[in-house]
């Protein structure tokens, strides 16, 4: 990391940065160029050991990519504001961001409906207790991010508001 000033090393705090994000982009490999997709997501901390998880249709370039090569990497971020640096005649986006590497895995039978039911629906108050079609579930695709690198940075407003 270039910008060692910006680097975020605490577990809570970077917990607290990926609590504040609704999205995550997988990057995953494709060939020539990467294939990168924004997905909304739950996770799940487990001592110091981060573990996303993501659903979607058991079809797809993102399924395909995902069953292919059991690695990814991913980003997430929070944009806080645009700053003009008057004095210094600058420009810089002040922001938080969490990006790493992760090992695929496609969750079935109990272990999925577990990861929908207590993870993935639990993550926001508006679908914890929301009776979603569970017949859908077989059609569904559960994966597990089990995080293998992790690094966080914080460009904060000036004065810590952020």
């Amino acid at each position: 990391m270039r910008r060692k000033d910006r680097e975020i090393t605490d577990f809570n705090t970077i917990l607290n940065i990926i609590d504040e994000c609704d999205i995550i982009r997988i990057g995953l490999a494709d060939g020539e160029f990467p294939y990168i997709v924004p997905l909304n997501f739950a996770y799940q901390a487990v001592g110091n050991q981060i573990y996303f998880y993501t659903h979607g249709a058991m079809a797809g370039r993102k399924y395909e990519l995902l069953q292919k090569n059991k690695v990814c990497s991913f980003e997430m971020d929070i944009p806080l504001k645009m700053e003009c640096i008057t004095e210094k005649k600058d420009v810089t986006m002040r922001y938080k961001s969490v990006m790493g590497k992760a090992a695929v895995e496609f969750l079935e039978g109990d272990e999925k409906q577990s990861a929908i039911d207590d993870i993935i629906m639990n993550r926001y108050e508006a679908t914890r207790n929301f009776e979603y079609n569970k017949n859908a579930v077989t059609r569904t695709a559960v994966v597990r991010l089990t995080v293998t690198e992790l690094t966080a940075k914080i460009n904060p407003i000036a004065g810590g508001a952020d």
